[in-house]
C-alpha cells in the first residue's frame, strides 16, 4: 500500500479547504423558482394526467436532480450530457438488474454499482442517476409494471421537462447562463 509523504489514512480526512461563500438572495431566489416550477410541472402531470394509467412521471431522484440543475449550475454534473444522460443509462441499468436477479439486494448493489461505472465510461456521470438504477430496482409494483418504459417515462421525459424549466429559468437573470456545454 502506498502512503502520501508520512500521512496517515485518517489524517486526509480532515479536509484542506474552506467553505464556500454563501450565494446571495438573487440565486437562491432564482433556484427556488426553477426547482419549484420544474417540479410542479412533473408533479401535476404525475397527479393529474397520468393518475388514469399504469404510467407514473414522479420519482424521487428527480429531487436530487433539481438541487443540481436550478441550484448548482456551473456543476459538471448539472449540464444536460450528464443529467439527461446520467438518468437514462441509469435506468436502463436499474431495469436490467431488476429483470435479471431475483435477490433485491444483490440487484440493489449491482444496478447502482454498474450505474456508476457505465456514467462514467459514457461521461455521464450524475450523482442522482444512482437513485434512478436503485428506484428501478426496489421502487413500486407500479414501477416494476413499466419494465423498460420506465427508462422513457418516468426517466427520460420527466428529465427533458426539468431540463427545458432550466433552460428558460436559469437564463433569465444576466448574470446566471445554463448550460456551461451541452456535449
Amino acid at each position: 500500500m502506498v502512503q502520501d509523504k508520512g500521512e496517515g489514512y485518517f489524517s486526509k480526512m480532515k479536509g484542506t479547504g474552506k467553505s464556500p461563500e454563501r450565494v446571495g438572495w438573487f440565486e437562491v431566489a432564482i433556484s427556488w423558482i426553477g426547482a419549484f416550477l420544474g417540479i410542479s410541472i412533473v408533479s401535476y402531470l404525475n397527479y393529474n394526467v397520468l393518475n388514469k394509467t399504469d404510467l407514473v412521471m414522479m420519482i424521487g431522484s428527480f429531487g436530487a436532480s433539481a438541487v443540481l440543475i436550478y441550484g448548482a449550475v456551473k456543476s459538471p454534473l448539472a449540464q444536460p450530457r450528464n443529467f439527461v444522460g446520467g438518468h437514462i443509462v441509469s435506468a436502463l441499468v436499474g431495469v436490467s438488474f431488476y429483470k435479471l436477479i431475483s435477490q433485491p439486494w444483490l440487484a440493489s448493489s449491482l444496478a447502482v454499482a454498474t450505474a456508476i461505472a457505465v456514467m462514467h465510461l459514457t461521461k455521464t456521470l450524475h450523482p442522482p442517476g444512482g437513485a434512478t438504477a436503485l428506484i428501478a430496482v426496489i421502487g413500486s409494483d407500479n414501477i416494476h409494471a413499466l419494465g423498460y418504459m420506465y427508462v422513457i417515462t418516468p426517466v427520460a421525459l420527466g428529465a427533458i421537462i426539468l431540463l427545458v424549466v432550466s433552460l428558460i429559468v436559469n437564463n433569465i437573470p444576466n448574470g446566471r447562463r445554463y448550460p456551461v456545454f451541452w456535449w
